[in-house]
């Protein structure tokens, strides 16, 4: 069995009912694309509209962060299950926002993670090198260790893993091909071969068919470019197979 490519655009904070509205109806009538899956992951407050427009198209849609916690007294969290309950297809678990600006540990990631597959959605792992431990030589060791807090009390099946090095997140600076291609294989050799492995780090339309032509590289998690719907339509299509 092959491997799915997949892009799956992180709209961050970012977006309105009537921006959402423009761009997904721009992104309909162009997905799908022979052989490639395109996911939208949204901020909480617009998942049931963008659900609904969705509803009957190829294009799949998810969430940004999910609690830990099943259910109780945690304000402003929200469950996996209540996810699920709406339709949610995939969830992104340890984004490098998360893990700087709000202190999320691997252990947490590792529990999200455990949350979103009993809930019966795909969680998308995040994992990632700053700039200061690629230029010290830890990037393996990195990566390692936040892809091992998952795989020491879960199954990577039905999963999907995203690399993106924290330095060429919403920078402009994006790992060349090979940099990225190296990490893939590295990562390549922990997880299951049918594995998609996704690489984020400013991805735009000039650099995808380049990123995507390497051979542990099965698409790409995309955030600015994924606000346009030009942009991610062109990325989609250059992870064609």
């Amino acid at each position: 069995m092959g491997r799915t490519r997949l892009v799956a655009g992180n709209w961050k904070m970012h977006g309105s009912r009537q921006a959402n509205r423009a761009l997904l109806d721009g992104l309909v009538g162009a997905v799908p694309v022979g052989g490639v899956e395109c996911v939208v992951c949204v901020p909480f407050p617009y998942l049931g509209e963008v659900a609904g427009q969705l509803k009957g198209t190829s294009i799949a849609w998810g969430a940004q962060n999910v609690s830990e916690h099943a259910q109780g007294a945690y304000t402003g969290e929200v469950s996996a299950a209540m996810l699920a309950e709406f339709g949610c297809r995939y969830v992104i678990v340890g984004h490098s926002e998360r893990r700087q600006l709000y202190g999320e540990t691997d252990a947490r990631a590792a529990i999200k993670f455990a949350a979103v597959r009993a809930a019966g959605m795909t969680p998308i792992l995040c994992v990632g090198e700053t700039l200061q431990e690629r230029d010290a030589g830890k990037t393996e060791e990195v990566v390692g260790r936040q892809l091992n807090s998952v795989l020491e009390k879960n199954s990577f099946e039905k999963s999907v893993l995203a690399y993106e090095p924290v330095w060429a997140i919403g920078t402009g600076r994006n790992a060349t091909p090979e940099q990225a291609q190296a990490v893939h294989a590295f990562l390549r050799k922990r997880v299951a071969a049918t594995t998609a492995i996704l690489y984020g780090g400013s991805v735009k339309p000039q650099n995808a068919a380049a990123l995507f032509a390497m051979p542990d590289i099965d698409g790409g998690l995309i955030g600015g470019a994924s606000l346009v719907a030009k942009d991610f339509i062109d990325i989609v299509k250059a992870a064609k197979t």
